[in-house]
């Protein structure tokens, strides 16, 4: 199939932005243009602002049981595509088309969630003190969501996002992510041909500053949700607290890895490295620094320099790759920078460290030892395939070095003492924690960080809170 040119999608037409402006998309493993991503203008914005106030006023009707149904049926279209998504994504963000395949199925799995999910939010009755008040309380849909999704997971991001706000009934305007529209658009897309009606749900791509900037302060919007650096995370947080709007905010991190001296060392290795290879390690809740007791040190790093160096680096749609390219030559540029200051700074190359080729976006994957403190790369999120092998002689020092960063996102243990993996789940200051496997990011369950990575949660029953608002009604009998 061809790659498509991506349209916006505004008050139920696909269409070409006010001034016909586009962007080039580019296929990170060769450089070369994919297509064309339509930009939007604030005519356009406005338009899809009209829509969404239009839709909001129909969809909040609509019964939380067929607002089910209806995304149900979008679940099922994205299985029945997954081969023609999983290949535009792969084509446009460059992961192997195995886990682009991955991440769509695991996007329908999001939606049913939801989708069951806003059928259970209820309201309740609360005795009252005296004869003839009922007292109730209201759960209703906050109003329209401006909901602002990246790159590397172009449908993982934004289905949380977008399945939250239509279960409980709010309408969505959707700002895409420039570098991979279109496989973002195929998930609106099939939300729309399973009968989320065209002002329910609009998307648009263009200047994020400007869309954002826009958007979250227009009367209209009552709710943003943005997941992105942390940079970026604050100053859309703090436009939003400026007019008062809800804010979901899922923002960057710098995952700790503990691996004691009791643990599993080979479950260590097999679980760990293949997450932080993940996406050519393009994923927020990849672990990054290792702090490793000296007891195990070696055999761990050997262990983890000998996966990173099993990786087929290639083309996502090769089928032997297992790691694709970076995004575009920014990250290149980022990932030797930050590993040329490292080196510079006395830490130990164990394994790449240098771009692959001359062409497309390959990285080789990285495993770096004995980091300072001091190094850039031990304070900024890499957010790509670089590891940081640490050595730690006593527990305390491994939990120091893991809450230094004001990051909290994610965080993952390896002990086989309980009393141990109790320790680690009190002490360290993350959102999330995996003790023995992976174990995050299902629906069910809680996303979402603390500190500078954020605050709210895109999963599980906690992820609807923000959609909703809560109406305490007091109600008494005056008669007939």
């Amino acid at each position: 199939m061809t790659y498509p040119n991506v349209s916006l999608h505004i008050a139920g037409a696909w269409t070409d932005g006010a001034d016909g402006d586009t962007l080039p998309v580019l296929n990170p493993a060769s450089g070369d243009t994919l297509g064309t991503c339509a930009v939007a203008t604030q005519a356009d914005l406005d338009r899809a602002l009209a829509a969404a106030a239009r839709g909001f006023d129909a969809w909040r009707r609509v019964s939380a049981f067929e607002r089910g149904k209806i995304l149900r049926k979008a679940a099922d279209l994205l299985r029945q595509r997954v081969e023609a998504i999983a290949r535009i994504m792969t084509l446009e963000q460059g992961k192997p088309l195995v886990e682009a395949r991955m991440e769509t199925l695991a996007g329908a799995d999001v939606i049913d969630w939801f989708a069951a999910e806003g059928q259970r939010a209820y309201g309740r009755i609360i005795p009252a003190r005296a004869d003839g008040v009922v007292q109730m309380v209201l759960r209703q849909p906050v109003g329209p969501v401006a909901a602002f999704t990246p790159w590397n997971f172009p449908i993982n991001q934004a289905v949380r996002k977008v399945s939250a706000a239509l279960c409980t009934g709010c309408s969505v305007i959707l700002k895409g992510p420039e570098d991979t529209p279109a496989s973002c658009a195929e998930l609106v897309r099939a939300f729309l041909d399973a009968g989320v009606p065209g002002d329910v749900l609009s998307l648009v791509y263009g200047d994020p500053a400007a869309i954002s900037g826009y958007l979250i302060p227009h009367p209209v919007i009552a709710k943003m949700s943005f997941t992105g650096s942390t940079p970026v995370g604050k100053e859309l947080a703090a436009l939003a607290g400026r007019h008062m709007k809800r804010a979901t905010m899922e923002l960057g991190g710098h995952a700790p890895a503990l691996v004691f001296a009791d643990a599993d060392v080979e479950q260590a290795i097999a679980v760990l490295s293949a997450n932080k290879f993940r996406n050519a390690g393009q994923v927020c809740v990849a672990p990054t620094r290792f702090l490793v007791h000296e007891a195990v040190y070696d055999r761990f790093r050997d262990g983890f320099v000998a996966f990173a160096e099993s990786r087929r680096v290639g083309d996502g749609l090769d089928p032997e790759t297992t790691m694709g390219p970076l995004i575009h030559a920014r990250r290149l540029e980022a990932m030797e920078a930050l590993c040329a200051d490292a080196l510079a700074r006395g830490a130990k190359l164990r394994t790449g460290g240098h771009r692959l080729g001359n062409r497309g976006n390959f990285f080789a994957p990285t495993v770096l030892c004995n980091v300072p403190t001091e190094a850039r790369i031990m304070n900024e999120e890499p957010f790509g395939p670089v590891a940081l092998i640490q050595r730690f002689s006593d527990d305390e020092a491994a939990y120091t070095e893991a809450n230094r960063l004001p990051y909290g996102l994610a965080a993952y243990a390896y002990t086989r003492s309980v009393t141990r993996a109790a320790e680690v789940a009190a002490r360290v200051r993350s959102g999330m924690i995996g003790i023995n496997h992976h174990g995050l990011a299902l629906p069910e369950t809680p996303f979402g960080g603390v500190g500078d990575s954020g605050y709210g949660s895109e999963g599980g029953s906690e992820a609807i809170e923000a959609y909703l608002t809560t109406k305490f009604v007091s109600q008494a009998s005056v008669g007939e």
